[in-house]
C-alpha cells in the first residue's frame, strides 16, 4: 500500500512541476532562435524582487482529483461505499492538487527598470538567474521575450 501511495504522489507532483516555465534570461524557446532582436544600452534604475506565477491551467486540479477518485474508490466494502470515496477523493485530491500546483508553478523574479541610452525608460521582468544593480550598464534585447544583460 506505501508503494502504492508513493508511486500515485511522484505521478501527481512531476506533471506539475513540469508545467512551471524556465523566466531566465539564458533560456530561449525553439522558436525564438535565429529570430532577430533590436538591441539597446542602457543604465538599471531600479531592480526589486517579484513573484511570478503561472496561468491557471487546471491541471493540478485535474490531476489530483483523478488521483484521489482512485484512491477514494479503495475505500469501505460496498458499491456505494466505493462510490462515496471516490468522490471524496476527487474532491480532496483536486483541492490539494490546486494547491501543490499553486506552490510549484510559482517562482521569483526581478523587475528592473531601465533607462535607454535614447532617453526612454522600461520595465522588464525576468528570472533571478543574473541580478543586476542599480546604475549597472546593460543592454536590452527588445525580442520577445524581451532580455536584459549586463554590458561588459
Amino acid at each position: 500500500m506505501h508503494k502504492i501511495l508513493l508511486t500515485a504522489a511522484v505521478a501527481f507532483v512531476l506533471p506539475i512541476a513540469a508545467c512551471t516555465s524556465d523566466i531566465s534570461s539564458s533560456h530561449y524557446s525553439t522558436s525564438s532562435v535565429g529570430s532577430v532582436a533590436q538591441t539597446m544600452g542602457g543604465t538599471v534604475v531600479s531592480v526589486r524582487q517579484v513573484s511570478v506565477s503561472s496561468e491557471d491551467n487546471n491541471a493540478g486540479t485535474l490531476i489530483g482529483g483523478a488521483l484521489g477518485g482512485v484512491g477514494g474508490s479503495t475505500i469501505g466494502g460496498g458499491s456505494t461505499a466505493h462510490a462515496l470515496g471516490a468522490i471524496g477523493g476527487a474532491v480532496i485530491g483536486g483541492i490539494a492538487g490546486n494547491a501543490a500546483q499553486r506552490g510549484l508553478s510559482s517562482q521569483y523574479a526581478y523587475e528592473y527598470i531601465v533607462r535607454l541610452d535614447n532617453g526612454n525608460m522600461i520595465t522588464v521582468t525576468q528570472g533571478t538567474d543574473i541580478l543586476l544593480n542599480p546604475g549597472q550598464r546593460c543592454y536590452v534585447s527588445l525580442g520577445n521575450p524581451a532580455r536584459i544583460v549586463p554590458a561588459y
